[in-house]
C-alpha cells in the first residue's frame, strides 16, 4: 500500500475520532488541514523510512481519541511537520498558517520551539533541559499535543539503534509519562510508561507480559465470579452502571514487584474492578457511596486501603472512591467507584474537564505550571535538584489546609509552616516566625496535616536564612528563599565593597581587577561578591586583605603600624618595643599592663612566645608551641606580633600544668607534695591523681618562677618511685 492510500485510510479513521469527540471538532477544518499537510509532505520520510505525514496524522488521532483538546489543536498537530519538507514551499506553509489563524500558529510555534531544542542528546544538566521545561509550562495546548507526539515516537522505536531507543525511553518515563499523569491522561501515561519499560528493561517486561497471557483465563474467571454478586445488588437498588475490570499496567506491576520485593504471583491487586454509575451532578456523591456500602457488605474492606478522591479530589481533577476488599478464594482486589463524568476525567484528562466545564481549562493545572516556570527562571535552580522537584510535585501526595478566613490550600505533603507562608505570599514567608495551627503556636518548621487551620506570624526583624532550605518542600518557597538569600548576599556585597575601597584608599593601594584575583585566590573564594559579603559580615577583616597584598612578613615587622589599626591610641603608648627590631617586650611581672597570659597554654618566662592582638582583650601571650597557633597564623597572620621577656630581678609567679603516669602505690601522693612543698618550694594550686588497675594518671597544677624552675621540678618528679613519664601540659 502506497503512502498516499495509507494517507487516506488514517485520515477517515481520524475523522471518526473527531466525530466521537466530548468537544465539538469542526470536521471540515480537520480534513482540509491534512489534505493541505500532505500536499507539503508528500513522500517525505524520517531516516528510518516511515513517512512524515503518517506520523503527523498518528499524533492528531491520539489528540483527537485520547485527549480532545479541540479543533485548533487537531490542526496544528497535522501540521506540525510539515517545515520537515524537502521541497521549497516556504510561500506555501506561510499562506496555510494565515489561512489556520493566530491560535493554531501560535500553537505551532510552541512546537517548533520544543522541536528545535533537540530533546533526543537532552540532559538533566544541560541548560535545554530547562529551555524544554520553560516552553512546556506555557499554552497547555502545546504540552498535550507534544505528549501526543512523544506517544507516536515511542510506538516506532523498534528498528532504531539502542542508544537512541534507551534515550526517548528515558526521557519518556522522567518528563512525559509524569506530565501526562499530571495533566490526567491516563490512558497516554499508561502507554508511555509501559513502553519506556520495553526498551529499558526488555527481560522484565517480557517475562510479565508472558506472565499476563498465561494467567487470562484465571483472571476472567475470578472477575465473573467477584462481580456476580454486586450486579445482583446494584439492579435491585435501581442503580444504572456498567462494571469492567481493569488489569494493572505492565510498568504498575514492575513497580510493585521492585518496591514491595515480592514476585509476580505476590502482587495481589493485579487488577481492579471498576463501578461506573451514570449519575445527576447532584447526586454523585451519594450514589458513589451507596454502591461502596454494597461492595462492603459483600466482601471484606481492608480499611487501611481505603482512598476518598471524592471528597478531595487530586489536584489533576481525578475524583473516585478506591477500596480493597476480600474476594473470593481469599484474594484481594481493588475496587474503584465513581460516576461516567469522574471516568471521563479519568479517562481524557483535560478534554474531560472542558467538556464538563463548558470549555474551560483547569485553573489549578495553570497554577501547577506557573509554579513549575517560576522554578525554572530562578538562576540559582539546577538541573538535578529541578527534575526531582518535577517529579515529587507531580507524584507525592497532597495535603488541604485552611486559611483563617476558611480559604482551601493545596500543598505538597510535608509542607511546613513556612511553605504555607511562602504559598499565600513570598514577604509573608520572607518574614514568618511562626503560626498558629488550630489556635495552637507553633514554629515554622511544624509540619501541617490535612484540615489544619493556619495562621502566620511575621516580624520585620526576620529575614531568610540558608538552613531554612533544609526543611521546606515546595518548589515557590525553595525558590523564594534562594532569590531572597541571594539579594541580601548582593546588599552585603555593595556594603563590602564600599567597605574595601575605602580601606584600599586609606592604605594608598590601588583597586584594580588584578589585586581582587589576588585576594580571591589567597582566600580560595570564586567570586568577589562571596568577598564583598564576607567583608561586610564581618567574617574576614579588612586589615587581613592588606596583609595578604602588601606581605605577611613586612605586616610582622610593622608591629606598631598592626597594634594602631586596632587598638586605642592610650593602650598602645604604654606598650615597650625593642627598637632594633620591633619586638614587643614584656616583664616577669605582669600586673596592671595591657597584654595577659593566653590560659590555652599558660605561657612561662623563658618560653618562645609570640603576641597576639584580640579586639576586646588587647594583647595575649602565647607559646609558640600552643596548640592554637597554626590556626590563629592561618586565619590572622597580621594580629602576630614578635613578643620576647625581657629580664628583671623582680620574681614573678606563673601557672603550669604537669601531666604524670607510673605504676601506682601506696605513699605516691604524698611523696609528690613533699617534693612540691619542700624540696623546690612550688606552690601547688591543685593535685588530680587517677587510679585503675595498678597503673595511675595524675595532673599537677603549680605555680613556677620561670621555665628552669619547672624544669627542675619536673626532673625531680621524675625520681620519685614509680613515676614513668612527667610532660608538660598546654593547660
Amino acid at each position: 500500500m502506497d503512502t498516499a492510500q495509507k494517507f487516506e485510510n488514517h485520515l477517515k479513521e481520524l475523522l471518526t475520532f473527531c466525530s466521537k469527540s466530548p468537544v465539538l471538532i469542526d470536521l471540515e477544518k480537520v480534513e482540509l488541514a491534512g489534505r493541505n499537510a500532505f500536499n507539503i509532505l508528500g513522500n517525505t520520510a524520517w531516516e528510518s523510512g516511515d513517512p512524515i505525514i503518517l506520523h503527523s496524522i498518528n499524533v492528531a488521532k491520539i489528540v483527537a481519541n485520547e485527549i480532545g483538546i479541540g479543533t485548533d489543536s487537531i490542526i496544528a498537530a497535522l501540521l506540525h511537520n510539515i517545515f520537515e519538507s524537502t521541497n521549497d514551499k516556504d510561500e506555501q506553509i506561510e499562506a496555510l498558517l494565515k489561512q489556520y489563524g493566530e491560535q493554531v500558529s501560535s500553537l505551532l510555534d510552541g512546537l517548533f520551539k520544543i522541536n528545535s531544542i533537540d530533546t533526543v542528546s537532552i540532559s538533566v544538566h544541560s541548560e535545554n533541559f530547562r529551555r524544554l521545561l520553560l516552553t512546556l509550562s506555557g499554552d497547555l495546548r502545546v504540552v498535550l499535543i507534544k505528549i501526543a507526539d512523544r506517544l507516536v515516537d515511542m510506538q516506532n522505536l523498534e528498528g532504531l539503534p539502542v542508544e537512541l531507543q534507551e534515550k526517548y525511553a528515558k526521557e519518556s518515563s522522567y518528563l512525559y509519562a509524569p506530565l501526562a499523569h499530571r495533566l490526567g491522561i491516563y490512558n497516554v501515561k499508561t502507554e508511555l510508561e509501559d513502553l519506556s519499560l520495553r526498551y529499558l528493561r526488555p527481560k522484565d517486561f517480557n517475562r510479565i507480559v508472558k506472565k499476563l497471557e498465561e494467567t487470562t483465563e484465571e483472571r476472567k474467571n475470578f472477575v465473573t465470579e467477584f462481580v456476580k454478586p454486586i450486579e445482583t445488588k446494584l439492579k435491585a437498588k435501581h442503580f444504572n452502571f456498567e462494571m469492567k475490570a481493569r488489569t494493572k499496567s505492565i510498568h504498575s506491576i514492575w513497580n510493585k514487584m521492585k518496591k514491595s520485593k515480592v514476585s509476580f504471583e505476590e502482587v495481589y491487586d493485579l487488577f481492579a474492578i471498576r463501578v461506573i454509575v451514570n449519575s445527576k451532578i447532584e447526586d454523585e456523591k451519594s450514589d458513589c457511596w451507596q454502591v461502596f456500602s454494597i461492595v462492603t457488605e459483600e466482601y471484606q474492606t481492608n480499611t487501611e486501603r481505603m482512598r476518598d478522591w471524592i471528597s478531595i479530589p487530586k489536584s489533576n481533577g481525578y475524583e473516585s472512591l478506591h477500596t480493597t476488599v476480600m474476594g473470593p478464594q481469599g484474594k484481594w482486589v481493588e475496587v474503584q467507584i465513581r460516576t461516567q463524568r469522574m471516568d471521563d476525567i479519568a479517562e481524557k484528562g483535560m478534554a474531560a474537564h472542558w467538556k464538563y466545564k463548558g470549555g474551560k481549562g483547569s485553573g489549578e493545572l495553570d497554577l501547577w505550571l506557573a509554579s513549575i516556570r517560576e522554578a525554572l527562571e530562578n538562576p540559582e535552580s539546577d538541573g538535578n535538584e529541578l527534575i526531582e522537584e518535577f517529579k515529587t510535585n507531580i507524584y507525592d501526595d497532597e495535603i488541604f489546609v485552611f486559611t483563617p478566613k476558611g480559604d482551601l490550600r493545596k500543598l505538597r505533603a510535608g509542607s511546613t509552616i513556612l511553605d504555607f507562608a511562602y504559598d499565600i505570599h513570598s514577604g509573608l514567608g520572607d518574614t514568618c516566625v511562626g503560626g498558629k495551627v488550630n489556635q495552637r503556636k507553633v514554629g515554622i518548621k511544624y509540619k501541617l496535616k490535612n484540615g489544619d487551620q493556619v495562621s502566620i506570624e511575621t516580624s520585620n526583624n526576620q529575614k531568610p536564612k540558608l538552613d531554612w532550605l533544609d526543611f521546606v518542600v515546595t518548589t515557590k518557597a525553595k525558590s523564594r528563599i534562594k532569590s531572597s538569600l541571594n539579594e541580601e548576599k548582593k546588599r552585603e556585597a555593595v556594603e563590602g565593597k564600599d567597605i574595601v575601597k575605602r580601606k584600599f584608599k586609606n592604605w594608598k593601594i590601588d583597586y584594580t581587577d588584578e589585586v581582587i584575583r589576588i585576594l580571591l585566590s589567597n582566600l580560595k573564594l570564586k567570586t568577589a561578591q562571596d568577598l564583598y559579603s564576607k567583608i561586610a559580615k564581618g567574617e574576614i577583616e579588612a586589615l587581613h586583605l592588606k596583609n595578604i597584598i602588601k606581605g605577611q612578613e613586612e605586616n610582622e615587622n610593622k608591629a606598631k603600624e598592626v597594634l594602631g589599626e586596632l587598638l586605642p591610641k592610650k593602650e598602645l603608648e604604654t606598650l615597650a618595643f625593642d627598637s632594633s627590631n620591633e619586638f614587643l617586650v614584656i616583664d616577669k611581672n605582669l600586673t596592671n599592663i595591657n597584654y595577659k597570659l593566653a590560659q590555652c597554654c599558660n605561657p612561662i618566662f623563658g618560653d618562645k612566645i609570640f603576641g597576639f592582638i584580640t579586639i576586646r582583650e588587647g594583647i595575649k601571650i602565647h607559646r609558640e608551641s600552643c596548640p592554637n597557633a597554626k590556626q590563629m597564623r592561618q586565619r590572622y597572620p597580621y594580629r602576630f606580633i614578635k613578643t620576647r621577656w625581657i629580664n628583671t630581678k623582680q620574681l614573678a609567679s606563673f601557672q603550669a600544668t604537669i601531666h604524670m603516669s607510673g605504676n601506682d602505690r601506696l605513699g605516691m601522693v604524698g611523696d609528690i607534695s613533699y617534693i612540691i612543698a619542700k624540696d623546690v618550694g612550688v606552690q601547688m594550686r591543685s593535685i588530680n591523681i587517677d587510679s585503675k588497675n595498678g597503673d595511675f594518671e595524675g595532673a599537677l597544677r603549680v605555680f613556677v618562677n620561670n621555665i628552669e624552675h619547672l624544669d627542675f621540678l619536673m626532673h625531680k618528679l621524675k625520681n620519685i618511685k614509680g613515676i614513668l613519664h612527667v610532660s608538660r601540659g598546654v593547660f
